[in-house]
């Protein structure tokens, strides 16, 4: 019959093709999202779910997501010593002491002038008239408030009777930031703070015990020693300058910001969050490259690097790179050295586009983060780029495929997770899926070309079809990533979704379904012949291979849920909705063959209890060969040996 080898033809043809393959990605990629949403990564294009799981070199900023963001003053230099802060945090609370004696701030003139022009030259707020402090502003000058207050002075009142009468913004590429200000006695004065090197280079002057002397270069060096020196305790370090401006009515930086005397230096601490240093390790296990970028001191940035094990203690200078060398190579230098550099010091932004076009040039798939509007060009052209959540900018979260809502290290490494997790579900359905069409060809092809009649009509291929694509397959595609994944190497985003592993996956569980369905089918078939009429002994053996193989490929779910782990490792029970899937099309199919309406509908027939068992029986069997395989690919016990 033309018209029902057509149909047949057609059903087939439908058997083989992933119909669903669209819907699982679809619903693969929504899910992973809402996971990492809860994870507290919100992903704004789509196909960086997929990218991320190829990262293998992440680019995080040090300050904010690598460290707390929560900025403490624990040193000051003055008078050529250091004073040491107590508290932690922005809490306000805290004591100065000189070695071991405790002092009043005020009654130190070095360390009173200090702790004011940190103050004055300030952005931040701080409010402390309440029973719970509130702060607007970037922590660094928030530390540098907390630290005046806790040396008694009133900011509202210091503000009063030092008006600000202009300002020389902060500047990645100055690293300082000048305010001029009219005193009580109606002089003009700027107080200047910025990176420690650039400010002693505008200085020609020192205030040492009340009194203003030239600033040699003997005791310049001696101050960057001592910067190094702080640096080297994983202190952010920052220098503080003034310049009396009486007769200057411009106020440009080429006329402030020079003649400058030097007040001393504010160290403070940021520590490194507590899940950094686990997020470190699984990075390690994963194979991901981390580089941390900073605009702090390269001994400050070892330090900090240091402590959240990204460099060791014999750390060598080649793994460390600062703007300043950065500029005086080429790209062409750079890239040869890109592979060891694991700390970026003092670099401003547009250094972060040539460290990404370097690490692109090599091969890498590279995660970058930024927060400012001078980021944004390199979050744009790296593969991945993730904006900060809580102090990134608009136009940085707009160059981004991924915002982080807790600015957190340790969210970059769970949404690559995600990630990874997202694409192997795509990969584990493609291996159910078409083992399962696979094995239904062959069984057909065998069958006929053995002289056998067909072991399934149209109608059983297109029901088997809708139960393995339906329900379970929409399972597998939600499926828990594997406890392993962050112990694999990154995908390779060349590399095709059918690897080898996978193709043998495919033929194995293929092979298989036709290797037990051709005999099973002839067996059944010649036995009811013996005891029924030929059309009956057809029905019942169709009715039989479509019942093992609604069973087999039900089974076949479970260890395609992961290319190493068996389903007795990963357990039975950790994807409710694969078993709730499962559960409902082996209803479906004793539905079907049981119910007497349905049974002229569908061509089927009741089964003994016995085939029924047996068929369920040899569903386990291929579940454990196919686990069994899996032990052996896994172990190395089947090795080709030339002797």
């Amino acid at each position: 019959d033309i018209l029902e080898m057509f149909i047949w033809g057609v059903s087939l043809a439908v058997a083989a093709v992933p119909e669903a393959l669209p819907a699982v990605v679809t619903i693969s990629l929504a899910v992973g999202v809402q996971r990492m949403v809860k994870r507290n990564a919100i992903v704004r294009k789509l196909y960086a779910v997929e990218t991320l799981g190829c990262v293998n070199v992440i680019c995080a900023d040090k300050t904010g997501t690598i460290t707390k963001n929560e900025m403490t003053v624990r040193e000051i230099y003055v008078d050529n010593k250091i004073i040491k802060v107590t508290g932690s945090g922005f809490d306000i609370k805290g004591e100065f002491y000189d070695g071991n004696s405790k002092i009043n701030p005020q009654n130190m003139e070095s360390l009173s002038l200090i702790l004011r022009i940190g103050a004055l030259c300030n952005n931040a707020q701080l409010e402390t008239e309440s029973e719970s402090t509130n702060i607007i502003g970037d922590p660094t000058e928030v530390a540098l408030l907390v630290s005046a207050v806790k040396a008694g002075l009133n900011l509202v009142e210091l503000n009063k009777k030092y008006p600000r009468i202009g300002e020389i913004p902060f500047d990645s590429n100055r690293k300082r930031m000048s305010t001029i200000h009219r005193t009580p006695e109606g002089e003009k004065v700027a107080y200047v703070k910025g990176a420690p090197e650039v400010i002693l280079q505008k200085c020609s002057y020192i205030y040492l015990n009340g009194e203003v002397t030239k600033l040699t270069e003997e005791k310049r060096q001696e101050l960057l020693e001592i910067t190094r020196n702080m640096a080297s305790n994983a202190l952010r370090v920052l220098a503080m300058a003034y310049k009396k401006l009486n007769g200057l009515e411009v106020y440009s930086a080429e006329e402030v910001e020079k003649d400058l005397i030097f007040v001393g230096l504010q160290g403070m601490i940021d520590p490194p969050r507590d899940e950094v240093i686990p997020a470190m390790e699984l990075c390690k296990k994963a194979g991901i490259r981390v580089i941390m970028i900073t605009g702090d001191h390269k001994l400050t940035a070892v330090a900090v690097a240091k402590e959240i094990g990204l460099l060791n203690e014999t750390t060598e200078d080649k793994h460390v790179l600062t703007g300043v060398e950065l500029d005086s190579i080429s790209d062409e230098e750079f890239e040869k050295v890109v592979d060891e550099v694991s700390v970026y010091a003092r670099v401003s932004p547009e250094h972060k586009v040539r460290i990404v076009n370097a690490l692109k040039k090599k091969g890498y798939v590279v995660a970058m983060t930024g927060d400012g509007v001078n980021d944004a060009p390199a979050v744009k052209r790296a593969d991945v780029g993730i904006a900060m959540g809580i102090k990134g900018t608009d136009v940085t979260k707009e160059a981004s495929e991924m915002i982080l809502a807790d600015d957190n290290f340790a969210t970059i490494v769970a949404a690559v997770e995600e990630g990874r997790g997202i694409y192997d579900n795509i990969k584990k359905y493609l291996m159910y899926l078409l083992s399962c069409n696979v094995g239904e060809i062959l069984l057909m092809f065998i069958a006929s070309l053995i002289g056998l009649p067909l072991p399934l009509l149209a109608i059983h291929i297109l029901l088997i079809n809708l139960t393995t694509d339906g329900l379970p397959a929409i399972a597998l595609s939600v499926d828990p990533p594997d406890p392993d994944i962050m112990e694999r190497p990154p995908r390779d985003p060349r590399e095709s979704v059918f690897t080898s592993r996978i193709k043998g996956i495919i033929g194995v569980g293929g092979s298989l379904m036709a290797i037990v369905g051709v005999p099973l089918f002839a067996w059944v078939y010649f036995r009811m012949l013996n005891v029924s009429s030929p059309e009956f002994a057809l029905i019942y053996a169709q009715t039989m291979i479509f019942w093992w193989m609604t069973l087999f490929e039900m089974f076949r779910a479970f260890p395609c849920r992961s290319e190493i782990k068996t389903s007795f490792e990963l357990g039975f029970t950790t994807n409710k909705y694969l078993l709730y899937g499962i559960i409902s099309s082996i209803l479906i199919t004793l539905l079907i063959i049981y119910v007497p309406a349905l049974r002229p509908l569908f061509k089927t027939t009741p089964l003994y209890f016995s085939d029924v068992l047996l068929a369920a029986a040899l569903g386990i069997i291929s579940l454990i060969v196919i686990d069994l395989g899996k032990t052996i690919a896994n172990k190395g016990w089947l090795k080709l040996r030339v002797k």
